[in-house]
Order: structure tokens, then C-alpha cells, then sequence
């Protein structure tokens, strides 16, 4: 298949040289950067829940309306609706919408500007749904319960093109992607979308709901910190010491550009993941731990989840997470190596690893947010810690993937002294102990979340 590759501009260097005191406040002008919290898309955060004072009209109208059936994935997408993440879009996507998105990864606003949104939203719905609908111009969303969560107004039904979706979004049809494989194969042929006023917050009841700040939330807490700047760190698996490494060092460099008082959104997904990645709960006992074991500051650092399921779309989906930060008041983004993906069958890798930041530095509508390059951290076993890899002397280097970590935790051994931290370690065994054989010799088994 033949590519067509365009040249730009090499950006500036993201930060000045380390050096070991304070630059002047002037820096900031000359790196292109502003203090403070940046703007959503759009200008405005759009909310999309109905006013307490009119609660039981929409409820008791909901209940005259055709119903459209939600799946637990498409209740997350309500959630990250809901709360403005994909601000400035209003609900689940029309077909012109739908066809920016897979097709120049943005969408063009009524006053010409243009916003980032690289993974179509949308709900689907199957023949029958659709005879139902008939001419409805609003429908209801019910969850499995048949609770009403939401009302779609000035609804549009367009056909739901899945192979065009996959290859856009994907970049392959290959069989084996996860997402696909849970939400879109065996999903309606027909996409509604329209207006969303839903009911009432979004909520799990989980034990976790306190964690999942929204963000208007999020820019609250910031403001309360005396933020100056936000920097945002996705993860879907526990933190070891190289990624803290990373976030303090990134702290470090922002204060040496002149901000007074940088903030860390430490921002792990919490909707859909895969079977056999950390559930999230867990994760979130890990990620607790690195705090009170002062692996990171917790008078800089901001816990909160992600509601957002996630795709593993590499490149195309690298830029919805930081588009979405952007909504939440982060002007920095720390962007590293992307999920690659091994669809079933393949024996390599589906996307290049630098890709994703390589993406980001020329994404439309993702210009206001600045690009925090991933530093690649490894096991130095000279100093028995996580540092910097130094290329010069790779022997001294001892790198521990996933898989490695992963087997372990399963099998109770430790890693390197000051890999982990103890806590965070003992949460990870713990979790894959819960897997192992029951006394009737069953495993649980793991099931996406």
C-alpha cells in the first residue's frame, strides 16, 4: 500500500537544558507557553445533564419515548459525554460528525475553528430498534436494569459502515482487535445520533465513584491548588518507579521554565480494558499505595479516573486522550511508547511505538497543548534503581517489561529493589494470587472491564 509522507517544521525544543538553578519567568514567553489552565474546545466545557429543577419532566417524558438499550460500554460513552471530555460535541455522533472524525480525525466548529476528535462516539442500533423508532424524533436510553439514563434528541439513523470504521480507526481489519471485537462486530447496522440530556450523573458504585472527577471537577481542584500548569499522565497499568521517575523529573523541568507550582494529573482509564490487563480497581489500590509510600507527592499530584473505554487504536487514539485532557485543564500531556497491539495471528507489532508522539506534534487541533516527549527509564544496576537509560553504557541497564513484571507478581517473587514500591508491589501479587486455582482447581477467569 503506497504512503504519501508530508514535511514540517521541527517544533522547538519542549524544555531548556537542565540546569541546576531556577531560569527566569521570562522563559515561558520564550518557550511559547502560558501559565495557567488552558480552555476547553470550543471555549466552554459543555455539561450535558438536565437541571435539577427539571429532573421529573424529563424523567416522566422518557417514559412515552422509544427505547434504545445500552450496553455497559455505550453508558461509559454517556459518562464521557455527560461531563464535557468530548467537549464541544453534544451527544452521540450525526453522520457529518461521524465522517469528520474517521476521516480528518477533527471537526470543523460554525465559526470555522478547528477541534481534535479522532475516535468516532457513537451509538449503535439493530432493524428492529430502528422499525420501533418509526419517525420519533427523541428516543430514551435505558441501561440493562431498564433504568432511564438519558433522552436523544433530534435524533438522526444513519447506516453504520463497520468495515470503514475499523480501517479508519484502526488502520487494518485484521481479526483479533480487542475493541472491535467486544463493541463493533456484532454491533446494530445502523449508528443513531443526536442531543443528550441525561438524567442524572453517571455512577458505578463501586467504591471508586470518588475518584472519578469530572472536568469541571478537576479544573476546581486544580484552581484550589494555586495550579499553574497541568501536567497529564495516562496509564492502564501499575506505576513502577520509572514512571515516577518520569513525572517528578517532568516537574522538575517545568519549574526550571519558570512555573511556580506545577500539578500532576495522574490519570489511569477506567472504562473498557481487556481481560487480561490489572482491573481497575485494583490498579487504583496500587496507584494508592505509590502515594503513601511517597513515591509521588500527593501535594502535587492529582489521582482521578479516565472514564473513557479504551481502543487500542495506537496513533488515532493517542490523540483522543489528549484532546480529552485538554477539556479537563491540562496544558501538558506526557506522551510515551503506545499500546501496539498484536491482533490474533500477527507476529508483529501493528504500530510503531514513537508514532503516537510523533502524531501528536502535528495533530489538527491539538496545537494549544504541549507535547511531553516519554524518556525511556530502566533498571540501572549500578545505582540498584530506576533511572534515565544512559546509551552509552546499555550493559548496566536491566529492562523489565510488562510480561516480565507480570510473571513475577504471579509467580510471588520480587522485582530489583527500588523497581516498586513495596506497597505497590504487594497490591500486584495479591491481585494475581486472587487468580490462582480455587479449591475445586478452577481459575477465575479475568473478563474485560
Amino acid at each position: 500500500m503506497a504512503s504519501m509522507s508530508l514535511s514540517s517544521p521541527k517544533p522547538l525544543p519542549l524544555f531548556p537544558p537542565s540546569a541546576n538553578h531556577s531560569l527566569p519567568i521570562s522563559l515561558l514567553a520564550r518557550y511559547g507557553v502560558k501559565a495557567g489552565l488552558i480552555e476547553p474546545d470550543g471555549g466552554k466545557l459543555v455539561e450535558l445533564f438536565v437541571d435539577k429543577s427539571r429532573k421529573d419532566l424529563k424523567t416522566r417524558e422518557a417514559v412515552s419515548l422509544p427505547k434504545v438499550k445500552l450496553t455497559k460500554i455505550d453508558v461509559q460513552w454517556v459518562h464521557v459525554l455527560s461531563e464535557g471530555w468530548a467537549s464541544p460535541l453534544r451527544g452521540f455522533m450525526k453522520q457529518h460528525e461521524f465522517l469528520q472524525t474517521l476521516h480528518f480525525n477533527s471537526l470543523r466548529l460554525g465559526d470555522g475553528s478547528v477541534v481534535n476528535m479522532s475516535v468516532p462516539i457513537v451509538l449503535s442500533i439493530d432493524d428492529l430498534t430502528k422499525q420501533r423508532i418509526g419517525d420519533s424524533t427523541k428516543v430514551a436510553l435505558v441501561d440493562s436494569d431498564d433504568r432511564t439514563v438519558a433522552i436523544l434528541s433530534d435524533i438522526e439513523i444513519y447506516k453504520h459502515p463497520k468495515e470503514e470504521r475499523i480501517a479508519r480507526t484502526w488502520g487494518t481489519t485484521a481479526p483479533g482487535l480487542p475493541y472491535v471485537e467486544e463493541v463493533i462486530t456484532n454491533s446494530g447496522n445502523w449508528l443513531i445520533g443526536g442531543e443528550l440530556e441525561v438524567i442524572e450523573p453517571v455512577k458505578y458504585n463501586d467504591g471508586l465513584d470518588r475518584f472519578r472527577l469530572s472536568p469541571a471537577e478537576l479544573r476546581d481542584e486544580f484552581a484550589k491548588r494555586n495550579a499553574d500548569a497541568v501536567f497529564a499522565f495516562q496509564l492502564r497499568n501499575p506505576v513502577h518507579n520509572g514512571h515516577a521517575l518520569l513525572m517528578t523529573d517532568t516537574r522538575k523541568r517545568l519549574l526550571e521554565m519558570g512555573y511556580k507550582n506545577p500539578i500532576l494529573l495522574l490519570h489511569p482509564l477506567g472504562g473498557y480494558t481487556k481481560a487480561d490487563d490489572v482491573p481497575l480497581s485494583w490498579r487504583m489500590r496500587q496507584h494508592e499505595k505509590v502515594l503513601e509510600d511517597g513515591v509521588l507527592d500527593p501535594e502535587t499530584t492529582v489521582v482521578s479516573i479516565f472514564p473513557s473505554p479504551m481502543h487500542y487504536a495506537g496513533p488515532t487514539e493517542v490523540q483522543w486522550h489528549a484532546k480529552a485532557r485538554i477539556n479537563a485543564g491540562a496544558n501538558f500531556y506526557i506522551v510515551g511508547g503506545i499500546q501496539r497491539n498484536e491482533p490474533s495471528g500477527r507476529k508483529r507489532d501493528l504500530y510503531d511505538a514513537d508514532h503516537g508522539k510523533k502524531v501528536l506534534s502535528m495533530a489538527p487541533g491539538l496545537e494549544r497543548l504541549n507535547i511531553l516527549p516519554f524518556r525511556v527509564a530502566a533498571y540501572d544496576k549500578t545505582q540498584g534503581k530506576m533511572a534515565f537509560f544512559d546509551p552509552s553504557r546499555p550493559d548496566d541497564f536491566l529492562f523489565i517489561s510488562g510480561t516480565k513484571m507480570r510473571t513475577l507478581a504471579k509467580s510471588k517473587e520480587n522485582p530489583p529493589d527500588g523497581f516498586m514500591c513495596p506497597g505497590g508491589w504487594k497490591v500486584l501479587v495479591e491481585y494475581y494470587d486472587s487468580l490462582t486455582p480455587a479449591g475445586n482447581g478452577k481459575v477465575p477467569e479475568p473478563v474485560p472491564a
